[in-house]
């Protein structure tokens, strides 16, 4: 069996008084800040006044000069985007920034997933060739650092490349015009953890200031730059980089705009169909329910559609867009939840017999491709290890998609075993949590082990054991809706800045099972009585729970039926 996970309380610093007086903040909430790093009021300005100057991004002088150049000279643009999230909120926000400074607006492409491929690649360039009318200038945007063949490729062809991206480089850059990366400065810069619509967003920021200066601004003066800032906090938070200041701050803006009902239509009909309130949207509805709807396009069929949504001018318009991404992400559902349930079988068979490697590779010839990046986070998430999922991609090879834990840098990871076997790996990329790889079908199981071997070095036995790390328990008196409202007002939470959770013992007065695999729950905490759910509880094999129960729980505000609740959402439960 799979081990049980332990609780961990997260430690919390010095200074929570004094961050308390210097933020006028409640204590609970100074707890919280604390604990994730934060040490000063000034940290918690999450104002556009407080980010970075753009021009400290590596690369922005050579960019905005080749877009200047660009607009003057009424060069035909083209955007190549990526088929996630991060790229589709990516080339949305260059289609619209450019055209706001005043561009002809841009063509856009985006590579199929299934036929060729991430990035720029030498046959994603022929497309664009092909083209009418044939662009002149290539902008990459989330990807495009290890695109050396399709560099080479466009400029073949008499087209200069401006590469925008944020993934890690190799060890040599393409040839292209400019390439603006935050990760390819010698030493850290606040721009570190941004994800490509990050990116995207503060070369046109530059680009604005730059034709500002030169008096080249068109008449409105460019100033709705403001307006993509939707864009740029669902595809950051889609792209789970971490929540730092900088993109705390992007996040925040953004979806302020949104509850301010200043979101694009795509977006506003993206949150309706799945049923979120605009005017209380937070973080993890755009991570859980706008995201995915977004990535179903990609993963299923072609993102195009998600990028027609994002940039539609009218209601109408894009409700028929969001509805056809609905159904598509209806459809992966169904398709992910059977893979899931042979991935999670699969790890239990090893695991029963012992033979749960440290890093776990899965494949079925059955498999999406298109899907099994969230059958590797789900089963990473059970067996607490890094996992690569890998299914065919129709052409003899395997494409595989992984997710790793805390401690393990995961395409380095790949990396390294890229390395030490040459001709093992034909292509990968990623970040530290995440990353993609394609193999030739007959070397998995060679990969498989050498990616086994290769986590065993990083990381050991107590790494592997699954953890819930939480904030500590909760006062009776603290256990109100109070509570839950201060905390969802005071994210964003996401990715390295983790939303709140907690633990404690609870009496179980009542539990049925809901919706075939969740249970409802009525607990007791002296003479508190308090509404809970536990999504996935029959799964995770809880249908009757023991009392007392101990749990890991989120406090969230409920607000079926129009009125606002307290309701504890279970994480986490375990005989109290």
């Amino acid at each position: 069996m799979i081990a049980a996970p332990r609780i961990v309380e997260r430690p919390c610093p010095e200074g929570v008084d004094r961050l308390a007086r210097e933020a006028d903040i409640p204590p609970l909430l100074a707890r919280l800040y604390a604990a994730r790093g934060i040490r000063s009021a000034s940290e918690l300005d999450l104002s556009l006044g407080a980010l970075p100057d753009p021009g400290g991004l590596p690369g922005m002088d050579e960019a905005v000069a080749l877009l200047r150049r660009a607009r003057q000279a009424g060069t035909r643009i083209c955007i190549v985007g990526d088929y996630d999230a991060d790229g589709a909120t990516s080339t949305a926000v260059l289609v619209k920034g450019l055209t706001l400074l005043g561009f002809p607006t841009p063509d856009h492409l985006v590579p199929d997933r299934f036929t060729l491929g991430y990035g720029l690649t030498a046959e994603l360039v022929d497309l664009a060739v092909r083209r009418h009318p044939r662009p002149e200038l290539i902008v990459t945007v989330d990807n495009g650092i290890a695109a050396h063949e399709g560099v080479l490729a466009a400029r073949r062809q008499g087209m200069e490349v401006l590469v925008t991206d944020h993934h890690l480089p190799g060890p040599t850059l393409p040839e292209a015009a400019a390439i603006l990366n935050p990760r390819i400065a010698a030493s850290p810069t606040p721009f570190d953890a941004l994800a490509g619509v990050g990116v995207a967003f503060f070369l046109l920021a530059a680009l604005r200031r730059a034709l500002r200066d030169a008096g080249e601004l068109p008449p409105d003066g460019g100033a709705a730059l403001v307006e993509l800032l939707d864009l740029v906090a669902l595809g950051t938070v889609a792209d789970v980089v971490p929540l730092d200041p900088v993109n705390r701050a992007l996040v925040r803006q953004g979806i302020a705009r949104m509850r301010a009902g200043r979101a694009r239509p795509g977006i506003a009909a993206l949150a309706a169909v799945a049923g979120r309130a605009l005017e209380r949207l937070v973080a993890a509805d755009l991570g859980f329910a706008l995201a995915p709807r977004l990535n179903a396009a990609g993963r299923l069929e072609d993102m195009s559609e998600g990028i027609a949504c994002l940039l539609a001018e009218d209601d109408a318009s894009a409700r028929g867009l969001a509805e056809r991404l609905d159904a598509l992400n209806a459809e992966r559902r169904e398709i992910e939840a059977d893979m899931r349930a042979e991935a999670l079988a699969a790890a239990e068979r090893l695991a029963l017999d012992g033979a749960l490697p440290p890093g776990l590779c899965l494949f079925d010839p059955g498999w999406h491709a298109g899907v099994v990046g969230i059958v590797a986070a789900r089963v990473k998430d059970r067996v607490h290890r890094p996992v690569v999922a890998f299914a065919p991609d129709g052409q003899g090879a395997l494409r595989g998609s992984a997710r790793s834990i805390r401690g393990l840098h995961v395409r380095d990871a790949i990396a390294a075993v890229a390395s030490r076997h040459p001709a093992l790996v034909t292509r990968f990329g990623g970040h530290a949590m995440a990353a993609g790889l394609t193999l030739p079908a007959a070397h998995f199981e060679t990969f498989a082990a050498a990616f086994g071997e290769e986590v065993g070095r990083h990381l050991d036995a107590s790494a592997l054991g699954a953890e819930f790390v939480t904030d500590g328990e909760l006062a009776s008196a603290e256990l109100d809706l109070a509570t839950a409202l201060l905390i969802e007002r005071a994210g964003p939470w996401g990715q390295g800045f983790p939303e709140p959770e907690f633990h404690g013992c609870f009496e179980v007065i009542s539990s049925r099972v809901v919706g075939e695999a969740h249970l409802r729950l009525e607990l007791r905490a002296g003479a508190r009585r308090l509404p809970a759910i536990a999504f996935g509880a029959v799964e995770a094999g809880w249908s009757t729970p023991p009392s007392p129960v101990r749990i890991v729980y989120r406090p969230v505000v409920d607000r079926y039926r129009g009125d606002a609740r307290l309701q504890l959402q279970v994480r986490h439960l375990e005989a109290g």
